[in-house]
């Protein structure tokens, strides 16, 4: 597996330019009271969505003098479970949540009730959002409208691969807003779903199996970025990749440096940074006694061969 995963960074190619967030709007009004000691859990870390999100998150956590201990699951629930119980033990006060499965995390919810520990959901969906303060997301479910959209502006007809990640929230909003915008068009078909399970790694295993079964397709929409780029690399491994159209949901630095390279065809942006500013924004004004609004969606942004130009290749939107 080691060969492979460098086989396709071979293939692929990571800078971030970190955005810096003026912390003055951020920070609390009730200085007197002590510091806070946050934590922070995503689905998993091998993600640079994810890690560059923490990166924001920690940035303003500590310069309003405050903690932040994150941990990553590694896209197991019984783990990431676990590992909020074990930092609800380490005291913390707020908890900003991206759940592995958006069901499955009930019981750290309610863990988290019972110690009265308020939860920020970030990024995607819990089921049972009633335990949740407040949940901030991009608009999943447009990003894969907007993904469809400009497939059929350049396609008259099409066989689509798509690669979801059952039980994560995000990703099944994207593939239904997806699904959604090519129903009643039967000049588009999805010949197979695979599950990406949003990383990389795990993507270019299963389109590898795919390869291997001689299926044949000229879309392929991946539930994210990374899931999208594990699909490129498998294709570009057996010399494949000539004719298909690949698209990914993030705006990653390395989604877009494919776009302009011509290896992949679109991205639809997040906007992670935005997404983390926000939440702590929203965290410290709920710790404040102000009132949050409950859900907050975040635009998205398509990214094609066409305006890839207009778009920082190094940084998030």
């Amino acid at each position: 597996m080691r060969e492979r995963c460098l086989r396709a960074a071979l293939v692929l190619g990571l800078t971030l330019a970190a955005l810096v967030c003026g912390c003055s709007g951020q920070e609390r009004a009730d200085a007197p009271r002590g510091p806070q000691k946050f934590g922070a859990t995503y689905m998993t870390m091998n993600n640079p969505y994810f890690q560059d999100m923490n990166a924001q998150i920690e940035e303003i956590v500590e310069a309003n003098g405050d903690i932040l201990i994150y941990r990553d699951p590694a896209q197991d629930q019984e783990k990431q479970n676990e590992q909020i119980m074990d930092m609800l033990e380490e005291g913390i006060t707020g908890l900003f949540l991206n759940p592995v499965n958006w069901e499955t995390v009930r019981p750290a919810l309610i863990a988290c009730k019972e110690a009265q520990v308020p939860v920020f959901v970030i990024d995607t969906n819990v089921y049972d959002d009633e335990y949740a303060v407040f949940s901030i997301l991009s608009d999943n479910y447009d990003a894969g409208v907007q993904c469809a959209r400009d497939m059929m502006k350049k396609k008259d007809h099409a066989r689509i691969v798509v690669m979801d990640s059952p039980g994560t929230k995000s990703i099944d909003d994207r593939v239904q807003g997806f699904v959604d915008t090519i129903a009643g068009s039967p000049d588009y078909e999805i010949v197979t779903r695979l599950h990406g399970r949003g990383e990389l790694e795990v993507s270019m295993d299963e389109m590898e199996k795919l390869l291997d079964g001689g299926a044949a397709f000229d879309v392929v929409l991946g539930g994210n970025d990374p899931t999208a780029l594990g699909a490129l690399a498998a294709l570009q491994m057996n010399q494949m990749q000539d004719g298909i159209l690949i698209y990914g949901i993030d705006g990653s630095p390395d989604g877009k440096v494919m776009i302009k390279e011509g290896y992949m065809e679109g991205s639809c942006a997040q906007q992670p940074l935005l997404i983390a500013q926000e939440a702590l924004k929203m965290a410290y004004d709920y710790l404040d006694g102000k009132e949050v609004e409950k859900l907050v969606i975040v635009p998205v942004t398509m990214i094609t061969r066409d305006n890839i130009d207009q778009f920082d290749l190094a940084g998030w939107q």
